[in-house]
């Protein structure tokens, strides 16, 4: 077991812990819910321990189709073990439908599936509220060669292949979701950070949100949503 030790980041939805094993990290999820990048804050009781249960949940299974992920294991309800990598600072976000910023940009209604899914990028920099950027862009700044950008954009497509049949067996339809990546020491990119209604746009059969756009808009509490979809995918995919 590796001990938690000192406080490496400080993020707004997790802390990152130092281990006795400097290949390993403890993530540790907070209660913390931000949206517009921060300008938007609440401190929501067990959204932390909701979000770790499910990003462990699909972590594990992505693992078992074989994408590698930071993941090593759930060791608390807020604290997971990680691999530690150096984080690529990108979102990469895979679009299947219009919603949320596409649809505001190109002044669209929601819900409109695309031909094929996109693929976007965008540079994690909270001072400059995380611009959306193209592959030039990311290899001007020098983030990633075009190597790693064709990497980035197949990895992506495989983990959201995976996602919408998971999200598929628990009858919600996965409209779109943000990825980060890492680098290992050996320059491989594997997956990291989290996947969970923070992070993942998903809609029932009846295209009610079943994620943080329920925070975002203020549609409702948050926890009774969350709590619903880690209780189907437990129940799918653990036998609980």
């Amino acid at each position: 077991m590796s001990d938690k030790k000192l406080l490496m980041y400080e993020g707004k939805a997790k802390n990152i812990y130092s281990t006795d094993d400097d290949q390993l990290v403890i993530a540790e999820y907070k209660d913390q819910a931000t949206a517009l990048n921060g300008k938007k804050k609440d401190q929501i009781t067990g959204k932390g321990a909701l979000n770790n249960q499910i990003t462990s949940l699909i972590f594990r299974e992505l693992n078992r189709h074989g994408i590698e992920t930071h993941f090593v294991k759930q060791i608390s309800k807020t604290e997971q073990l990680n691999t530690k990598v150096e984080i690529i600072p990108l979102e990469v976000v895979v679009r299947y439908y219009t919603a949320g910023s596409f649809s505001k940009r190109f002044d669209l209604a929601e819900g409109i599936k695309f031909k094929t899914p996109l693929v976007e990028f965008y540079y994690k920099n909270d001072a400059l509220d995380d611009p959306f950027i193209n592959d030039e862009h990311v290899k001007f700044l020098e983030i990633a060669s075009d190597e790693e950008i064709a990497i980035l954009k197949e990895k992506a497509l495989a983990v959201g292949a995976v996602l919408t049949e998971l999200f598929s067996q628990i009858e919600l339809k996965l409209i779109d979701f943000k990825l980060e990546f890492g680098r290992l020491p050996d320059g491989r990119i594997i997956l990291a950070d989290e996947i969970s209604p923070d992070t993942s746009r998903l809609w029932d059969a009846d295209n009610n949100h079943v994620d943080k756009d329920i925070y975002r808009r203020d549609l409702g509490d948050i926890i009774p949503i969350y709590q619903r979809v880690l209780d189907d995918l437990q129940t799918k995919f653990e036998g609980k």
